[in-house]
């Protein structure tokens, strides 16, 4: 497997393709046309581009970034599936009022979501495990636990949500992003017949770095002790850009990387990517390779590393 470097996220009825700075969504509408549009995207970190390349810094800032983008494009797809009534024509006024409460709207959601998922995945643990202390008196083996429990969640969390018959449809546009990938990072032409037959789990995926976060965070909070209640819960809120930041970088490695033990520790990921991605069909698959061509070569990605002759 050779890296690409692209990567993506599955939207409501679509794909995000994100290449360097540059991004594309492809929806397809009700009416069953696909829509492509591409943008590029300037980081929260401005100008200062050298934070995006330090090792164990870049990891947070990228984090942030992705989930920015992410709320962008799910608007993005939204509008397409609005009432009828929410799509009759606006004056110049209107439109900017709606973007800024657009705007409000996603960073008040980016907020909400930042301080929910603290609060799950970060805080509770705690506080359930904390129950335990009466009979364990360990703090490594309740930290331990705590981690356990913290993963029980966020499968339980993935197991309820994938009931939904949209989240189900999300969860197949994101196998078909999966597949996209993998297909051109294994050399095949990008064609629905190859992306058909590729594998749905991917070693940079999204799933796979929560996964590590749940990991890294046990082996911190085992090191770093603190006595009160207080404290503990403000460590493991202050711990989570450095714990984000390893996670990151060890996802990079397995991303870049066939070296068995990182293989290995890349399967609790991949397992999970069982709950998280479905099998696609052709048309949206389609609509992925749409979104793959409109931000990258692959065609001249796939002749430099593979050294294969000119594919139609």
């Amino acid at each position: 497997m050779k890296s690409s470097g692209i990567g993506g996220q599955a939207v409501m009825e679509g794909i995000m393709m994100k290449n360097k700075d540059d991004y594309a969504v492809a929806v397809r509408k009700p009416d069953g046309e696909i829509v492509v549009d591409k943008q590029t995207y300037r980081s929260i970190v401005g100008n200062h581009k050298a934070l995006t390349r330090i090792p164990f810094v870049r990891g947070v800032f990228n984090f942030i970034d992705s989930m920015i983008i992410g709320m962008k494009t799910l608007m993005f797809s939204a509008s397409f599936f609005e009432d009828e009534e929410e799509k009759k024509p606006m004056t110049e006024a209107e439109q900017k009022k709606k973007e800024k409460q657009e705007s409000a709207l996603m960073t008040g959601t980016v907020i909400v979501s930042i301080v929910f998922a603290v609060a799950i995945f970060m805080v509770l643990p705690y506080l359930l495990s904390g129950l335990l202390k009466r009979w364990i008196p360990s703090y490594g083996v309740c930290t331990v636990i705590e981690g356990l429990v913290r993963i029980g969640i966020f499968i339980l969390y993935i197991l309820l949500i994938s009931r939904m018959e949209d989240i189900q449809r999300t969860f197949m546009y994101h196998g078909a992003e999966h597949k996209c990938i993998n297909c051109i990072e294994h050399g095949l032409p990008l064609t629905v017949e190859n992306v058909r037959i590729s594998s749905r789990q991917h070693k940079r995926c999204g799933t796979s770095f929560l996964f590590f976060v749940l990991i890294i965070s046990i082996c911190l909070l085992c090191i770093v002790r603190v006595e009160t209640v207080l404290m503990r819960v403000v460590v493991r809120i202050a711990l989570l850009p450095v714990i984000a930041g390893i996670s990151y970088e060890i996802l990079r490695l397995a991303g870049n990387s066939d070296n068995p033990l990182v293989n290995l520790l890349s399967k609790p990921g991949l397992a999970i990517q069982k709950l998280t991605t479905k099998e696609p069909d052709d048309s949206m698959i389609e609509v992925a390779i749409q979104a793959v061509e409109a931000v990258f070569d692959w065609r001249t990605y796939e002749a430099e590393n593979f050294n294969t002759e000119t594919i139609i």
